[in-house]
């Protein structure tokens, strides 16, 4: 059986505000994004969501809390939805990490950081726990751009450096089809993340 995986970016912080690439600091949620938050909750509320997963770094765990303030459904923050780590980086101009998307694909940016296809891994080692936790459910989660680029390859189909290539561009939500078996019979070695893109 299928399940159905609604991503949402974390609201909008202070450093979106100012144009910083937070990477994996913890972030902060601007007034505006406390706003955002609750209205991710209301426009949410009842749909029978089994359970919300979050990244673990705080403007995804804040972006949670304020949508889900009574913890229905449960929320579990999961280091898997973590934004890419910058490495040195991190916290560094917006503008300067977007130019340098494409250069680390596979090859991690420096200073300890991540390359955009580690994040797929983690994604896709997260979506084979979720299919078989969730079967026939409906999952909510609460992440970054990294994330949404992942979950675009891995279940839509969309060639990583395409989506590297253009700009977030935020919405109220993506939707997703899980199959149950994922990540296939095949033990996934024809997962879409594996094949250069």
């Amino acid at each position: 059986m299928a399940m159905e995986l609604i991503y949402e970016t974390h609201a909008t912080t202070t450093d979106n505000e100012a144009g910083i690439a937070t990477g994996r600091l913890p972030g902060r949620l601007s007034e505006r994004g406390r706003r955002q938050a609750r209205e991710l909750g209301e426009r949410r509320r009842g749909q029978d969501i089994a359970a919300v997963y979050t990244s673990d770094l705080h403007r995804a765990v804040g972006t949670a809390a304020l949508a889900f303030p009574d913890g229905r459904p449960p929320v579990h923050r999961d280091p898997r939805l973590r934004e890419c780590d910058y490495g040195t980086l991190n916290g560094g101009p917006a503008e300067l990490v977007a130019a340098q998307r494409l250069r680390h694909v596979d090859e991690p940016f420096p200073g300890g950081g991540q390359s955009y296809r580690q994040v797929l891994a983690a994604t896709d080692a997260l979506l084979h726990d979720l299919a078989g936790r969730w079967d026939g459910r409906r999952v909510l989660l609460i992440a970054h751009s990294a994330n949404r680029w992942a979950l675009a390859c891995l279940l839509g189909g969309v060639p990583l450096t395409e989506s590297l290539r253009a700009p977030f561009v935020w919405q109220p939500g993506w939707t997703y089809t899980l199959p149950g078996d994922w990540p296939g019979p095949d033990g996934g070695s024809a997962r879409p993340w594996a094949v250069s893109s």
